[in-house]
Parts: C-alpha cells; sequence; structure tokens
C-alpha cells in the first residue's frame, strides 16, 4: 500500500511540473523559434524529446543551455539566452518537452509553386504569392503586413525599402546571394550580439518575420516597388 501511494505521489508531482512546464513555454518566447511539430528556426519540441529521451543527465546541460543560449547541437543557428529563468524553471519546461510524444516526425507537404518574370527576362519561382490577382500591382496582405513590419522596425538599420543603411547591409543581396527563409528567420529572431542584431524573439512572432522576410524576397526581385506597395 505505501509504495502504491508513493508512486502515486511521484506521478502527481511529475504531471504538476509538466503543466507548470507547459505554462511556462507557452507564456515565453519558446514558440518564436520552436514549433510543436515540424521543423522551425530551431528543432521542434518533438525532435528535442526524441534525441533525449531517457537521458536522465542531458537536463542539466539543456537546462544550462535554456539559460545561457547557445549553439552547435543542432547546427549553426544560436539560441538566445533566458537569464531571468532559474534553473528549476528550466527543468520544468524540459519535463513538459520530454513528456511529448515522441513519433516519426511528419512529412511537410507539397505547397503550391508560383511563376514571376522578371524585369530581366528571366523567370523566378516562389513558394508564396506575391499579388492578390496573380500579377501586380496589389501585392498580397502578408506582403503589405511584411513591409509595414519592416518599416517600424528593420528599416532603422537597413534602411528605406530594404536598400541598406550604415548600420546593417542590403537584404536584398543577403537574399539574392542565397540566404534562405530559414536563415533570414534564425538570424532575425535569434539574433547576432557581437554584430549588434538584437533578437526579435518574444518582441515579432515568427509569423510576423517570415511576412517580412516575404516582403524582402520580393524586393530582392524587383516585384515589390520602393515605397508603400499597392494592395487591396
Amino acid at each position: 500500500m505505501r509504495i502504491l501511494i508513493s508512486m502515486l505521489a511521484v506521478t502527481v508531482v511529475a504531471a504538476q511540473q509538466t503543466s507548470v512546464g507547459e505554462k511556462l513555454v507557452k507564456e515565453g518566447d519558446c514558440f518564436s523559434c520552436h514549433a510543436q511539430n515540424g521543423q522551425s528556426v530551431g528543432p521542434s519540441f518533438a525532435a528535442i524529446a526524441r534525441r533525449y529521451a531517457g537521458q536522465a543527465s542531458s537536463v542539466s546541460q539543456l537546462s544550462a543551455q535554456i539559460r545561457k543560449g547557445g549553439s552547435g547541437d543542432w547546427g549553426d543557428v544560436a539560441m538566445p539566452p533566458h537569464p531571468e529563468l532559474t534553473d528549476s524553471q528550466a527543468r520544468q519546461m524540459l519535463s513538459w518537452i520530454f513528456s511529448l510524444k515522441a513519433g516519426s516526425p511528419a512529412a511537410k507537404p507539397a505547397g503550391q509553386v508560383y511563376t514571376y518574370k522578371l524585369k530581366n527576362g528571366s523567370t523566378r519561382q516562389l513558394d508564396f504569392p506575391v499579388y492578390t490577382d496573380g500579377k501586380a500591382p496589389n501585392v498580397t496582405k502578408d506582403i503589405f503586413k511584411g513591409y509595414a513590419l519592416y518599416n517600424s522596425y528593420c528599416y532603422r538599420c537597413h534602411g528605406t525599402d530594404a536598400t541598406g543603411g550604415e548600420l546593417a547591409p542590403d537584404l536584398r543581396m543577403s537574399l539574392v546571394t542565397g540566404m534562405s527563409q530559414r536563415t533570414f528567420l534564425s538570424v532575425a529572431m535569434a539574433g547576432k550580439q557581437a554584430k549588434g542584431m538584437p533578437s526579435w524573439a518574444g518582441f515579432l512572432s515568427q509569423e510576423d518575420m517570415i511576412k517580412v522576410y516575404r516582403y524582402v524576397k520580393g524586393r530582392s526581385l524587383d516585384l515589390v516597388p520602393s515605397g508603400r506597395p499597392s494592395s487591396e
């Protein structure tokens, strides 16, 4: 009987830690860079659960990484520090993450492809629409929202219309020379402290930053004009 009571007590404590951990994750900026399932800026929580399932020794390492930041375990994308969290809170967050069903990663469905003719006569395929009716001038709501966000937060360093500034490079050229959406998001959300690039995680959502990326991508291909673009 005592053994049964002890087992029930352990189960209750674990459930409480999981509940608190889930609340901490959802109230923080974790979902700015991570998704519960599927690749985002960083690995999904399910992927983390799969990698570290049953490795009790990993809790201390991951708890420290949540609080101090770091990179290397999942590529070069930096994990911004969270010094406001205690070690106990970080462990509770990990308890929830490890409780997720560690199934196989879901296959990403194939999306629609949009083909645009550029001013130099070539064509370019994108995985998002630029115009509402398939052709200029009215851009989609996502592109216009990206323009608005860029001109609220990014232009001070990267220049008006994403043309580059004194403090930061021309983002159009970064995308033309091969920067992917994932890299764009990782730099924007995690930041580059050594170069003065702030972390936008916790302030702008990943969805917001995807809209900024799409606006800049449209500018890099000269599909989106300078100034305020036309929209519906």
